[in-house]
């Protein structure tokens, strides 16, 4: 029993910077993947690559309550990719990306 307690508190480090991220996409023709990944408490990013043929221009907004949304812009050529972050004032608690792109 005691070992499971220790193990359980080891793992809570770990588990608490995790929030849900959920991401609205509007890819207008563009053919992109995304992958979001929360890195601190305060700290989000969002990974976007263009496996299209054409290059795509894309605009991520993270909303996080009710502070300012942060606007971030990528031109991404075909086959390149853009790492995009995100930094808030406060702790996340749930965090929404709204990623809309646009081929050129």
């Amino acid at each position: 029993m005691k070992k499971r307690c220790c193990a359980l508190i080891a793992l809570l480090p770990a588990l608490a910077f995790a929030y849900p991220i959920e991401v609205e996409k509007q890819v207008n023709g563009a053919e992109i993947v995304y992958d979001t990944t929360d890195i601190d408490n305060n700290l989000a990013a969002i990974n976007i690559q263009n496996i299209g043929g054409s290059t795509a221009e894309c605009r991520v907004v993270f909303v996080n309550g009710p502070e300012t949304p942060k606007v971030r812009k990528a031109v991404i050529e075909a086959g390149k990719s853009a790492y995009l972050t995100a930094n808030f004032n406060r702790a996340v608690i749930k965090l929404r990306i709204k990623l809309t792109c646009n081929p050129r």
